[in-house]
């Protein structure tokens, strides 16, 4: 009978027992060097602009030759990149993609490419390798200036067989141009980019100064600026934070245009950091959930010529207010989080702008330094040559007798040496020159150089003293890099103030109600049920009624005060009231300013008609109420009509065909609603209709209609030409003067 299989267990297959070790001790064995590795070596970059990824691929197709000649497979660029990046090759190709002209991630993209390349606005797939091709676009020569002279460091790969450089000396400030995105253990980084020009200038401006500030910088460096272009709600309080500390957030917004004919928006650029895919698909969830019902359709028409989102609208809908929603439910307007976190020393350290021109311009001298001790090297080992030669000139048969005599090559060196006083590298170089080059001729020729290459060394000398000098030819560099390869900005810049902010509208419960309004500037909203049993309105001492209209709760209230403001409220705003109650002070309900009080009210369902104005001087105008419709809520509205005089009343167009003007002395006018001067604007004062003495002033303006008490003369009160200075009022009806009368 078989032995059951935990009776045959061997004490080596036996769990092991528990190892007690501090956690500390676990973290820094285990996963600190992990860490380390990712922060270093992986998703922050160096002060060149780049992380380790990048530079590999860079840098293999630039000992390819591909800063010349015709576009490879990119199937071949990655496989030859394996050889100093140990990652597969999907990993690589997906680096590759990046920084290609068709994938548009970046404004100055490193390499040329041919195939599909997918679009950083969008979710589309890329071509494989083996169909795409590639080679350095030639912005990527700046990348690898003076870097086989020296100009920087280099390393072993990571199986010792090659080296490659650890920074490209780029002689431009790439860390600012292109745009970089990394997320490390336990950090990130998240630089925005900026346009070549702006930072040439910046940087330019920055050597030249010693007294650079964020302010000067902000005059220089606008703003970010990228690929996918849109606008950038500009704050400058916010970018000068940016600017200083190396962190904060942007908010950038979609671009777009109206076709009337078509009646439909059409997006063309939109935040870099969103895809047409994102927000096509929150439009179409709104959609679905019946919270979008202005639009019929939106579709992606992406196509050779680049991004288009059409969006088809509903008749009669307002496009701008649809657009302000769309800004705030969907990624239209998109936030971009900054946080310049960077490389330096093998150190990550956020930086300001400032900061980081610092660093790269100590990186780009120490570079430009190596190259010219590099160039001084050669320069004077030539020189010692060449100072060598020139002894030989002085008896070249003397130096042919020399060779020709020797009997063992190994003494013809030692011989020279000895025949002209010169030291060994002097005499193999003479050793060397053929036959045919040994006449007086060929040496004076490379005798000629001597002046020059001592002029280049002085030079070079004086150079690599002086970080004045250095500078100098930093800035030559940065002059010519900005006129070779520099662009206008894409995304174009719109001031906070300008942008009118998204308010939601409520659902509303409509009802009819009736509105008063009483002179001292209390008011009350009261439903027509509360009425029918007590319709007597409660008003305080000395307290009349001024206004009243029967209206709905979904109707808008403008109040004309005393100050030539108009301050807007939602009847809704107000609660339902008795007859019995005072109602609303309204200077305090609407925060009027101090000593501001009320002269009329207008109830309003739309802004479409007109309104008409008096004012205590005999003036009176008729206005479009549009001129009051704002595309948000705005309260207070100043200026809102003519402060030349005080206003005595406001009535809606059409209120009355006529209209009885009382002044302080006893005279009256009836003025036709045809007679007043229509104007356009808010602020017009019209034209005067009732000549007035001095110190007369218009108390009353009331609608003469079926509703009023007649005039006993009424036509000796009509004028065919105004203005007129009225008769002497000479009814005394007792109704009429208690309407009529402050």
């Amino acid at each position: 009978m078989a032995k059951r299989k935990k009776d045959i267990i061997n004490d080596s297959e036996k769990e092991a027992p528990p190892i007690e070790q501090r956690i500390t001790e676990v973290l820094e064995t285990n996963y600190m060097p992990y860490a380390m590795s990712v922060i270093v070596s992986r998703a922050i970059p160096e002060i060149d602009g780049f992380k380790p990824a990048h530079r590999k691929l860079l840098y293999t197709m630039y000992k390819m030759g591909l800063l010349t000649g015709p576009k490879q497979k990119s199937a071949k660029v990655v496989g030859q990149t394996m050889v100093l990046n140990p990652h597969g090759d999907a990993a690589i190709y997906e680096t590759l993609v990046r920084l290609t002209t068709g994938k548009e991630s970046l404004l100055h993209p490193f390499i040329e490419s041919k195939g599909s390349f997918g679009k950083h606005y969008s979710d589309m797939a890329y071509a494989a390798a083996r169909y795409t091709k590639c080679k350095l676009a030639p912005i990527a020569q700046e990348l690898f200036d003076g870097i086989d002279k020296d100009a920087v460091d280099f390393v072993d790969n990571y199986d010792g067989t090659t080296t490659e450089p650890v920074v490209l000396p780029t002689s431009f400030p790439n860390i600012l141009v292109s745009a970089n995105l990394g997320i490390a253990v336990g950090m990130s980084s998240n630089i925005c980019s900026f346009n070549l020009n702006e930072v040439c200038e910046a940087a330019i401006a920055y050597l030249s100064d010693s007294n650079f500030t964020v302010d000067k910088l902000l005059g220089i460096l606008k703003a970010p600026d990228f690929p996918t272009g849109g606008l950038l709600i500009y704050n400058r309080k916010k970018l000068y934070d940016i600017y200083k500390t190396g962190r904060g957030s942007l908010k950038l917004r979609a671009k777009y245009s109206y076709d009337k004919s078509n009646n439909c928006i059409e997006i063309t650029q939109i935040p870099y950091t969103t895809t047409v895919e994102k927000i096509k698909d929150a439009i179409v969830k709104q959609y679905k959930e019946g919270k979008l019902k202005e639009i019929n359709d939106v579709r992606d028409e992406i196509d050779i010529n680049g991004l288009k989102l059409t969006i088809d609208l509903k008749r009669g809908v307002d496009y701008e207010k649809l657009m302000a929603k769309l800004f705030k439910t969907t990624t239209l307007e998109d936030d971009f989080p900054c946080n310049f976190n960077i490389l330096v020393g093998g150190s990550p350290r956020v930086m300001g702008i400032l900061d980081i021109l610092e660093e790269w311009t100590a990186f780009r001298i120490e570079c430009l330094r190596r190259t010219y001790i590099y160039d001084l090297g050669k320069k004077s080992d030539k020189l010692h040559l060449l100072y060598g030669l020139k002894e030989i000139l002085l008896d070249i048969d003397k130096a042919i007798k020399i060779i020709r005599t020797t009997e063992n090559e190994k003494d013809v060196v030692p011989n020279l040496m000895a025949g002209f006083k010169i030291d060994e590298v002097q005499a193999e170089f003479v050793a060397d020159i053929k036959l045919r080059n040994l006449n007086r001729e060929y040496i004076l020729k490379r005798i000629d150089e001597i002046d020059q290459l001592e002029k280049d060394i002085e030079e070079l000398k004086g150079l690599i003293a002086s970080d004045r000098k250095i500078k100098n030819v930093i800035i030559k560099q940065l002059k010519e890099v900005s006129k070779k390869y520099g662009v206008p900005r894409k995304t174009m810049l719109i001031y906070e103030d300008d942008i009118e902010p998204y308010e939601p509208e409520e659902a509303v419960e409509d009802y009819p109600v009736v509105v008063f309004l009483s002179r001292e500037g209390y008011f009350k909203k009261c439903t027509t049920a509360s009425l029918r049993g007590n319709d007597v309105q409660k008003f305080k001492e000395n307290d009349s009624l001024l206004f009243s209209e029967e209206t709905t709760n979904a109707a808008e209230v403008l109040f004309f005060t005393t100050n030539a403001q108009v301050y807007k409220a939602k009847l809704y705003d107000f609660e339902d009231q008795k007859a019995s109650n005072l109602g609303d002070y309204i200077p305090a309900k609407l925060s009027f300013d101090e000593g501001e009080k009320v002269v009329s009210a207008v109830i309003l369902k739309n802004y479409e008609g007109g309104l008409v104005l008096f004012f205590e001087n005999g003036r009176a105008v008729k206005i479009p109420t549009s001129v009051y419709q704002t595309k948000t809520n705005r309260r207070k509205l100043t200026s809102a009509f003519y402060d030349g005089s005080p206003l005595v009343a406001v009535f809606k167009a059409g209120t009355a065909k006529e209209y009885l003007l009382r002044a302080d002395n006893a005279r009256a006018l009836l003025v036709g609603e045809a007679q007043i001067s229509e104007k356009t604007t808010r602020t017009s004062y019209g034209a005067t209709v009732f000549t007035l003495k001095k110190d007369a002033r218009i108390v009353s303006v009331v609608p003469y209609n079926d509703a009023c008490p007649k005039l006993i003369k009424e036509n000796k009160y009509r004028k065919d030409k105004l203005p007129s200075a009225g008769v002497v009022f000479e009814d005394f009806d007792a109704e009429l003067n208690q309407q009529t009368l402050l």
